[in-house]
Order: structure tokens, then C-alpha cells, then sequence
């Protein structure tokens, strides 16, 4: 339920003689509104900014996303965990990404799995990997909170005894930072260099690899999901991933048919003091360029635009965008809290996809480089794949420049 009291960690006494159950999880907002909640996955406590999430499905793939890094996510569809969790849905590259996501709110208590493709109870998988959560409140009240009042930092807390102390929870709450000027890349980059040439997924047949690429993308890796990776692969690329704080001259020694820029989390203002040198280098050699979420804003701020921050943002599987180059509509899958400003860009960035819920920017092209971006998520995971067309069009780009090369 959600309501502004305290948790004392004791039972209500009915009139009936019926007990209420103890809350063994809260959720304190910065404003000292506490929500009571029965805990799940792991003990203890953790912080983070609320956002709200209304995709239906892939909620594994949301919960290893590490665009959410330091966000408690809260779940709008009711009913999540019923298909469990699997080895193979997970999203993060590396270990460090696992310790993204903040926490989980659900409504409904998870019930036993039912799917062939099950390994283990979401329960389980959230203590394994410390992720905080708790369920039993209304998170249509959340969400309308949400909604008007901008995205709130917040402690969720878990206890199976109960015992929370409520000041000390809200003293902390109200302290905590604005996402404004985080960079949060580090906690989720990859430490060091490495291949990737695992492809999509196949019923029957999991995951093939990719051995005739004919192109060679350099993918900076800012918080890079697998199944960007993958599509990257399917489409004919070898695929080499480099830390988000790797140099232009490292990236340039690779010698690469294209760059990719990935998604990621945190303030793109505060990531974009190291990055955007690098990418304007990449850009100055004319080398083919794609930004995906994080990296489309940092495609912005590297052509001289800037970034705002979102009142709710977007989050969910299920967002509007018209690709204005060809005038259709596609059914998108979002993450993200910060938007470039598209009146910042200059002209030679072009807006090519906007967003038919609030006419946010969702894409931009250059007209004196070979770059392009997008805001949402194209390698719908979870989503539908409407965008798929989107890794087509960065290898032609890529194919182009190396007519063009050749000539």
C-alpha cells in the first residue's frame, strides 16, 4: 500500500484477531514518504533513483541492463518472475554490471516459474546477485507519483525481521545525490579489450557464432548490452569491445571499418569529459559511426549539442518513434532519463527520429560525417524488433565508405 507512515516493526492487531502481516521491506522517498513492502531477494539495504518500467515481458533482461545502473526499477506490469530466469537472458557483459541495478519493486508476489526455459526462481536469482526488492505495494500509486513529481532518489530496504529504523532510513534518503553530474560508466565498462562474435539466439540451436565477417567494428563499451553485441555479429562484423575510457589512439590502432557507440548509464554530461574527445577524433577521420541510447547522446555533445535531464523519462517496451527519413512508425523499447536537446545541435545534425509521446529527439544523422544515432533501444531486448533495420543501415554506411575509399 502506499502511504506516508512509519514502519515500527510491529504487528497490527485486528478487531477480528487477525494479525497483519509485518512489513519486511520499505521503500523511504528523499520526501519521507515510506511505502511498506514484504522483502525479496537480497537482505539489507541499497539506493538509488525510482523510475518506473511498463514493458511486459524480459524483465531478466531489464534487471541486467546496465543503462540502470544506480536506479531501483519499479515494474508496472503486475505480474513478474512468473516465467523465472535462465542463464541466457541476461544482458550484462561483465561481472561489475551485475551490481547496476539498485532494486526491484514489484506489486504481486512471485509465484513458481512456469517456463521450459526456467533455471532458477527470480527470488533466487536476485540474492545471487544482491539485488534488493520488495513486493505487496501499489505501484500504479508509484507510478502516478512518478509521473508528477519527476523520478525521486530513494532507500529500499529489506529485513525478513522487520526491524528498520525509519529516521536513520529517511536521514539517508534525503541525502542522497541528484543523478545530475554522475558518471556512472565505470561501474559497469569492461576492464580490458575483448572479441565478440556470438550471434542471436535460435530455438533448438541457442547461440551461433559468426566466423565470415566482413567488416570490423570497434564497439566503445560505456555499459554495452549482449544482444547489441549479437546484432552487430549477425549482420557481418567482427566485433572488438574497448573500455569506455580507452584512448582515440587505441581505438584508431584497431583500425576499424566503423565505430559503435554503446548505451550506458548516468549523466552524459559527466561521461562525455573523456568521451567526447575520443569521438570527435573518430569522427574528424570519417570513420563510420553509430550511437545507441548513451552513445547517441554523446554523439550530440561531441557535434556540440547538450543534454537535459527527463522529469519521468522514458522506460518500457512499448514507446512510439517516427523515423522521419521514411516516414513510418515503429514500436520501440526505451531506457533512459536523459534527452539531447535538439535545438542545441547544430545543422549539420540532422533529426531523423522523434518520439510520439512528447516529441522528445530520438535520432540524429550527420551531413558532413558518416554517423548516425538513435535514443531507444534497436536490438529489442526486451521489445519488439521493429528497429532491427537500424544495424542494416550502419553496415551499408560502412560498405558505402569503403566504395568510396576504393574509388
Amino acid at each position: 500500500m502506499l502511504q506516508d507512515n512509519q514502519a515500527k516493526g510491529t504487528s497490527a492487531g485486528l478487531s477480528d484477531g487477525w494479525t497483519e502481516p509485518r512489513a519486511t521491506a520499505l521503500l523511504v522517498l528523499q520526501d519521507g514518504t515510506v511505502l511498506e513492502g514484504f522483502g525479496i531477494g537480497a537482505i539489507g539495504e541499497a539506493t538509488g533513483e525510482v523510475c518506473f518500467n511498463t514493458a511486459m515481458t524480459g524483465y531478466q533482461e531489464i534487471l541486467t541492463d546496465p543503462s540502470y545502473a544506480g536506479q531501483i526499477i519499479t515494474f508496472t506490469f503486475p505480474h513478474i518472475g512468473n516465467v523465472g530466469t535462465n542463464d541466457e537472458d541476461v544482458e550484462s557483459v561483465n561481472a561489475a554490471a551485475a551490481s547496476g541495478v539498485r532494486g526491484a519493486i514489484l506489486s504481486a508476489a512471485i509465484t513458481d516459474p512456469s517456463s521450459w526455459r526456467a533455471s532458477r526462481h527470480l527470488d533466487a536469482w536476485l540474492k545471487a546477485r544482491g539485488i534488493v526488492g520488495l513486493t505487496g505495494i501499489d505501484t500504479r500509486a508509484l507510478t502516478v507519483l512518478i509521473r508528477d513529481k519527476g523520478m525521486p532518489n530513494a532507500v529500499i530496504a529489506h529485513d525478513p525481521n522487520g526491524a528498520f529504523d525509519v529516521e536513520a532510513l529517511k536521514t539517508r534518503a534525503a541525502a542522497l545525490p541528484s543523478m545530475d553530474g554522475q558518471d556512472l560508466v565505470p561501474m559497469v565498462t569492461s576492464s580490458q579489450r575483448y572479441g565478440w562474435d556470438e550471434i542471436t539466439w535460435k530455438r533448438g540451436e541457442g547461440f551461433a557464432k559468426q566466423d565470415a565477417p566482413q567488416h570490423h567494428v570497434v564497439a566503445i563499451d560505456y555499459g554495452v548490452k549482449r544482444n547489441i553485441l549479437r546484432l552487430l555479429a549477425r549482420a557481418g562484423c567482427k566485433v572488438t569491445v574497448v573500455p569506455a575510457n580507452a584512448s582515440a589512439e587505441e581505438v584508431l590502432a584497431l583500425k576499424p571499418d566503423g565505430v559503435f557507440l554503446s548505451n550506458g548509464p548516468g549523466d552524459p554530461a559527466a561521461t562525455g569529459e573523456y568521451a567526447v574527445p575520443v569521438i570527435r577524433k573518430v569522427l574528424e577521420e570519417k570513420i563510420p559511426t553509430f550511437g545507441i541510447c548513451l552513445g547517441h547522446q554523446m554523439l550530440g555533445l561531441a557535434v556540440g549539442g547538450t543534454t537535459k535531464k527527463m522529469h519521468q523519462g522514458h522506460h518500457g517496451a512499448n514507446h512510439p518513434v517516427k523515423d522521419k527519413t521514411t516516414g513510418k512508425v515503429e514500436i520501440t523499447s526505451m531506457n533512459h532519463g536523459f534527452a539531447v536537446d535538439p535545438e542545441s545541435l547544430p545543422a549539420t545534425a540532422v533529426e531523423t527520429h522523434v518520439s510520439l509521446f512528447d516529441g522528445s529527439n530520438c535520432g540524429i544523422s550527420l551531413t558532413d560525417r558518416p554517423a548516425f544515432s538513435v535514443q531507444y533501444h534497436p536490438e529489442a531486448s526486451p521489445g519488439p524488433q521493429d528497429s532491427h533495420y537500424l544495424f542494416d543501415r550502419f553496415v551499408k554506411l560502412i560498405e558505402e565508405n569503403k566504395a568510396k575509399a576504393r574509388a
